[in-house]
């Protein structure tokens, strides 16, 4: 293990990553691993697509490196304009596209647009940017502040801005105690009613993923929410933000996951699955309306990131849409995501096992104590982290997260792998977590004095 990287855990080994090929990643030791989360969600095309290499060389020999401020560059141009393209009706048109290097700097982009945009009206008391608990728009301490990931808050809470979180949209576990359809989609009015009481006059955003990912663990909103969602805030005449790093970009079986909804925000933030991991690349795509006010006003947006716009990371984008446009992946993702899903369903089997959920190619499993209370383990039992080392004892990469049910407590792993994964890999990442979720359910049957049926 190198003593010269600072490690995200000064505990664990690193095993050394030394070639990635499709849906595998091989180590220096020889192992090799399906990567079953895409790193972080992040990988669409697969592993080691030569063109993609190729590409950014190419670019890299003629031109590495322009800054924003003083050029624009045509790969970059070319990749605005096909995300545009991509996006909802409503933002096709006119709209613009801010590059950034990954998906917080896309967040804290929008935050500040949001605020510019409010200047440029003269309504300088907006300035808030309400978003829900149990939700995560990244890792700067302004990406934190709209987020609702509380573990992940929490050290930092002193440094953060508290402007309004409301309840999230989570049908398993939801937080009013209530049950779809006879709930009405309540859940969406906590946001009309905190409006009521705080008052809309100084808030300038709503930000939300439209399925939430690594927080809550894959979660799609019931019919009607997002809709509703979104008449709230064109009725206070707030913006409206969807953080699509993670969904975005294919993920969900469409371009971007508000496109199954027939709905059309504000703006659109873009990251991960953009480039595919082939480059950091991350982008928000603004509507009309916005970026019409800025040019008709001040005419300029004093925010920047020394590597906005990189014309190396640029191509990267481009040689990716052209692997996905060409092998028709967005295509692929729904009917892979079905076998997928139906293979994970399996898994509810066990006495461990609480739900199985997700859109596409973004699926979570949930690990209980009690399937019919819905009770977590213990936050310090670390299940989730359990099931992934056990998986990757079966060559399996999944992605562990804790919190689910109180910020604090609720296991569930992520399963996103690239859009390339085959029928034979999702029946070796199935037999890699039947292993794992089998030895917990012994082992966690044995602890209550029990056995498994299973065994």
């Amino acid at each position: 293990m190198s003593d010269a990287v600072f490690p995200r855990n000064f505990l664990k080994t690193y095993p050394q990553a030394v070639r990635g090929e499709g849906c595998f990643i091989f180590t220096a030791s020889g192992q090799r691993y399906l990567d079953a989360s895409g790193g972080a969600a992040v990988v669409t095309i697969g592993h080691g697509v030569p063109e993609i290499g190729r590409a950014m060389a190419e670019q890299a020999t003629q031109l590495a490196y322009a800054h924003t401020s003083q050029f624009h560059t045509e790969p970059a141009e070319k990749l605005a304009h096909r995300l545009r393209a991509l996006a909802p009706r409503g933002m096709r048109d006119q709209g613009r596209v801010y590059f950034t290097s990954g998906g917080s700097e896309a967040t804290e982009t929008a935050i500040k647009l949001a605020r510019q945009y409010w200047l440029e009206r003269g309504e300088k008391k907006r300035y808030r940017v309400i978003s829900r608990w149990q939700s995560y728009h990244g890792a700067t301490l302004g990406a934190l502040s709209v987020s609702g990931n509380v573990r992940r808050r929490e050290p930092f809470a002193p440094m953060l801005q508290e402007w309004g979180h409301i309840a999230p949209c989570f049908c398993y576990r939801c937080p009013l105690g209530l049950e779809y359809p006879s709930c009405n989609v309540d859940c969406a009015d906590e946001l009309d009613r905190f409006l009521e009481r705080e008052g809309s006059q100084d808030v300038a955003a709503f930000i939300f993923e439209p399925v939430v990912g690594a927080t809550l663990g894959a979660v799609a909103p019931p019919e009607g929410y997002i809709q509703r969602i979104a008449e709230i805030c064109k009725r206070h005449k707030i913006i409206l933000i969807a953080d699509e790093v993670m969904t975005g970009m294919g993920r969900t079986g469409k371009p971007f996951a508000i496109s199954h909804l027939n709905v059309s925000p504000d703006m659109i933030l873009v990251g991960k699955g953009i480039a595919s991991g082939y480059a950091p690349l991350g982008a928000v795509i603004v509507a009309a309306d916005i970026t019409e006010t800025l040019s008709r006003g001040s005419a300029s947006f004093p925010h920047g990131f020394t590597y906005s716009g990189h014309p190396v990371a640029a191509s990267a984008g481009n040689a990716v849409l052209d692997y996905i446009e060409r092998e028709r992946l967005f295509e692929r993702v729904e009917p892979v995501g079905h076998d997928l899903r139906e293979a994970l369903e399996a898994l509810r089997q066990y006495s461990v096992v609480g739900d199985v959920r997700g859109k596409g190619l973004l699926l979570a499993v949930e690990i209980v104590r009690d399937t019919k209370t819905r009770e977590p383990f213990p936050a310090d039992a670390h299940m989730a982290a359990r099931i992934q080392e056990d998986a990757l004892e079966a060559g399996v990469m999944t992605y562990p997260m804790q919190g689910s049910v109180d910020g604090t407590r609720g296991d569930h792993i992520l399963i996103a792998p690239p859009y390339t994964i085959t029928s034979a890999m999702i029946q070796m990442l199935a037999a890699g977590l039947h292993r794992a979720f089998a030895d917990l359910e012994r082992t966690h049957l044995a602890g209550m004095g029990g056995t498994s049926a299973l065994v």
